[in-house]
């Protein structure tokens, strides 16, 4: 009877947080080893699907940075990085896009199909492709063009896709791959484009879901995650060097979207059993919020 009480009250804390984020957009970005390990994509997948059943918008993106270094590997191809981001010829692009477009985004389907959901891609090779972009122009240190080849950036979506996904009950999975007004693929990050997108829906929350358990005081001491912070806190903490290298163009697309309307963003641990559920549906989460 006690288990029975304490299940309770669990549902009765998460019952105003499902009421409250009803008929709202959350977007997830799925990245780093989260992506490596069944298991892991399975209990994140599980968690969604508990988000759409209880009325909330869930929208997937995901990256798929290893399963392209493999297929370049595979193919002989040396991957080549400009400024933290990789350099993408056209045979580079043609590997990245049909990895994620097709192996990863099909995979993700399909798991959400095998739980007893309903997914549907919205890409490219489905005749959907949710994000269109533009080419990311870069300039160097003396003001040089910096060429990335086929990297974009997400500047507007084909939101009738994702109305028509809601309409038909089914959860959007997007793969990192932009459209241009030309018809041109272009490799996008995934962690902007999750940003991208969230601002452009003025979504309820954005979730990154990695392999880091969200900001940390000091990077070697996980008990030192910080569980709540404010925007402005958080450029001091990128200034200052506390929030360092590949987690600083995560958390500025993130600041970006909070100024431009989203109500929060959360960074948790993918590997992490339900971690996206009890960092939402709970009091206390588990990872790192940003707020405005």
């Amino acid at each position: 009877m006690d288990e029975a009480i304490r299940k309770a009250r669990v549902l009765i804390e998460a019952l105003g947080w499902i009421r409250q984020f009803r008929d709202r957009h959350v977007v997830i970005k799925l990245g780093g080893s989260a992506l490596d390990d069944p298991k892991s994509v399975r209990s994140f997948l599980t968690d969604v699907l508990f988000f759409e059943t209880v009325g909330m918008k869930p929208v997937i993106i995901h990256g798929g940075g290893k399963e392209i270094s493999q297929g370049m590997a595979d193919a002989g191809i040396e991957p080549r990085w400009v400024q933290g981001r990789r350099f993408t010829d056209q045979a580079t692009l043609d590997i990245a896009t049909n990895v994620l477009a097709g192996d990863i985004c099909n995979r993700l389907v399909d798991e959400i199909h095998d739980l007893g959901g309903d997914a549907v891609g919205l890409s490219y090779l489905s005749g959907k492709n949710l994000l269109i972009g533009k080419r990311l122009s870069l300039t160097g240190d003396s003001g040089e063009d910096i060429d990335l080849g086929f990297v974009g950036e997400v500047t507007e979506i084909n939101r009738e896709f994702l109305d028509a996904a809601a309409s038909a009950g089914q959860i959007p999975i997007i793969p990192c791959v932009a459209i241009d007004r030309t018809g041109q693929r272009l490799n996008v990050n995934g962690d902007t484009a999750a940003a991208a997108v969230a601002r452009l829906l003025k979504a309820e929350k954005l979730v990154f879901v990695s392999d880091v358990p969200g900001i940390l005081r000091d990077r070697d001491d996980a008990d030192s995650l910080i569980s709540h912070i404010t925007v402005p806190r958080c450029r001091g903490l990128i200034a200052d060097g506390t929030i360092a290298a590949g987690m600083v163009p995560k958390v500025e697309a993130a600041l970006e979207a909070i100024e431009a309307g989203v109500g929060k963003l959360h960074i948790v641990d993918g590997r992490m059993p339900h971690s996206v559920l009890l960092e939402i549906y709970s009091d206390k989460g588990v990872g790192t919020e940003i707020v405005p």
